[in-house]
């Protein structure tokens, strides 16, 4: 049975101060959650103080992003190894919003997630398919295309591990989510590829979580799809209390 993962990104928002303070407050009001999974990507200046404020708890940190590379030239960017030593176990690949706005394209999601591989860090890779893209019924080939350039030379036993977050970029950031129907099919869709391509064992481990305007009313819908294992919370992630209810909400005895 997989776990399933809440994990908060709070993107351009919260500074080191206040990430400590919502860290600490969450790890006392998650004290009792043995059956979800629960991630905070904090901004990298929040990251290390973060990880110290959830430590001993069972509250993990992500990054946002990182680069592919080890160390050199590349002014502004963060390392695996450096996001490692401030204290993440996980890192957010190839969110839409870095492939909007910062050009990444799948080719640099695969060098990025075998890079936090090699780094020993939980990648959440984000594949997902535009509004124009939908409307075309060009979902599923877009998917097909993600998941398979985005993870040419990982093993099956490396997908096993990693989690795929799908999130439709019509819904992130705009209050539209997907049904959980969409959620459902498009998350059966990705599994199916995963066990055709990776095998069996793959696809029955690897998580496949959902993004795009989560929030506390639509978690339940959301989780009770049987492929559907998590959610990735943009905007309700900077709240407390409803980063918490979508926490509770997603535990198996809750839906």
């Amino acid at each position: 049975m997989r776990v399933p993962l809440i994990a908060g990104n709070w993107k351009m928002f919260k500074t080191v101060q206040e990430a400590v303070v919502f860290v600490k407050e969450l790890r006392g009001t998650v004290k009792d959650v043995e059956d979800v999974e629960i991630v905070v990507a904090p901004a990298f200046t929040a990251l290390h103080a973060a990880a110290e404020a959830a430590r001993n708890s069972n509250v993990s940190v992500a990054a946002q992003d990182m680069h592919w590379e080890r160390e050199g030239a590349f002014t502004g960017e963060v390392s695996a190894g450096m996001i490692v030593e401030a204290g993440a176990e996980y890192v957010i690949v190839g969110h839409s919003e870095r492939r909007r706005l910062f050009g990444e394209t799948d080719g640099i999601v695969n060098r990025k997630v075998a890079a936090a591989i090699a780094a020993k860090l939980t990648p959440i890779v984000c594949v997902g398919e535009t509004l124009e893209e939908r409307e075309r019924n060009e979902t599923l080939a877009v998917l097909d295309r993600q998941i398979k350039d985005g993870f040419d030379t990982v093993t099956g036993e490396q997908i096993s591990e990693l989690v795929i977050a799908y999130e439709p970029v019509w819904a992130i950031g705009t209050g539209r989510t997907a049904t959980a129907a969409q959620a459902g099919e498009a998350h059966a869709h990705i599994r199916t590829r995963v066990k055709q391509w990776f095998g069996a064992e793959a696809a029955g481990q690897c998580r496949v979580i959902y993004g795009g305007s989560v929030k506390p009313d639509n978690i339940r819908q959301l989780i009770a799809e049987p492929d559907v294992d998590g959610a990735l919370v943009g905007g309700a992630s900077l709240d407390l209390k409803s980063f918490t209810a979508i926490v509770l909400g997603s535990r198996p005895a809750a839906v």
